[in-house]
């Protein structure tokens, strides 16, 4: 009686042990098969998620030292549209990669994906008005991109949904948003969906405004002389004739009020030049008037977006 009571207890421990020897080899064995796949599919995802970055910045990079190494002084509209479908093709890449990857692994532990059908409808209804702003963002984005409405480096001026205004150099675009550079250098990100109207300011030419006001008293034909010969001289300037498509020319009076008018001086520049062109030329009128005793009141300036070409950032 007492060799059976004494052996009682290792057979009971003996039965514990073999359950958890069991479940500890059931977790090696899916360690060794599901979890490693698992593991490879993570990995692997990352590896091709971080080439397709590598790629996309390599050939970004290669359109960015063309520019350097020619003596053009603005992207053409090509090495724009090119650079803005490469952002677009590896964002697109990447978002398939990632989804590849997670239906693997969620075939890997067996969630079948019919099982979610109940499941993503109800997470569909509720999120319905979020995927449909997704959607809306995705669709304006490939029109962006297929359209050519703007591509990297252009100088933009969006309107968005609640009337307010993002201007900036564009830095980013995907299906989804756009990202513009400000003047003040903060990075402001537009979903595509909410963009009301585009203006670009740099495709293919752009013009300087610079708008003069003087005295009513003042003599409008003299003035007039005076802004002609400060076009001509400043066309002249080698320094600034690169930039310009045609002379500075006076447009008129655009302006009248009690006891002063305003006279408007038009210049075609290059893309994205018109904000420096302006600069230097209100200056070289301000002295002009000055030189012979007419007085001009403050003259409206335009606030130039970040990262626009440095031809002499206000400089005559």
């Amino acid at each position: 009686m007492f060799a059976d009571l004494g052996a009682a207890p290792s057979t009971t421990v003996a039965a514990a042990t073999v359950p958890y020897q069991s479940l500890v080899g059931d977790w090696y064995r899916w360690l060794a098969t599901d979890g490693l796949s698992i593991l490879l599919w993570i990995l692997g995802a990352a590896i091709v998620i971080r080439f397709i970055r590598w790629l996309g910045e390599r050939y970004s990079e290669r359109f960015e030292a063309e520019f350097a190494g020619s003596d053009m002084l603005v992207r053409s509209e090509r090495s724009k549209h090119m650079r803005t479908v490469i952002q677009v093709i590896s964002w697109t890449l990447i978002v398939l990669v990632a989804l590849i990857g997670g239906l693997k692994i969620l075939g890997i532990i067996n969630v079948p994906i019919t099982s979610l059908v109940g499941p993503s409808a109800v997470i569909g209804a509720a999120l319905g008005f979020g995927a449909q702003r997704v959607v809306q963002d995705l669709l304006a984005g490939f029109f962006v991109v297929t359209e050519k409405q703007y591509g990297y480096g252009d100088v933009v001026n969006l309107a968005v949904t609640g009337g307010a205004t993002k201007q900036g150099t564009v830095e980013d675009v995907t299906l989804r948003v756009t990202k513009l550079r400000t003047s003040d250098g903060e990075v402001v990100t537009v979903p595509n969906g909410q963009i009301i109207t585009a203006t670009n300011l740099s495709k293919d030419w752009a013009r300087a405004v610079v708008d003069v006001p003087v005295p009513g008293e003042a003599d409008i034909a003299r003035v007039t002389e005076i802004l002609e010969q400060v076009g001509e001289r400043f066309f002249d300037d080698e320094r600034w004739h690169k930039y310009l498509l045609d002379a500075p020319a006076p447009l008129g009076i655009t302006d009248l009020e009690l006891d002063s008018l305003t006279i408007r001086m038009v210049a075609r520049t290059l893309p994205g030049q018109q904000f420096a062109v302006s600069r230097a030329l209100r200056s070289r009128i301000v002295r002009a008037l000055a030189a012979e005793g007419i007085s001009v009141r403050e003259v409206p300036t335009h606030t130039a977006p970040a990262a626009i070409g440095a031809a002499g950032e206000g400089g005559v």
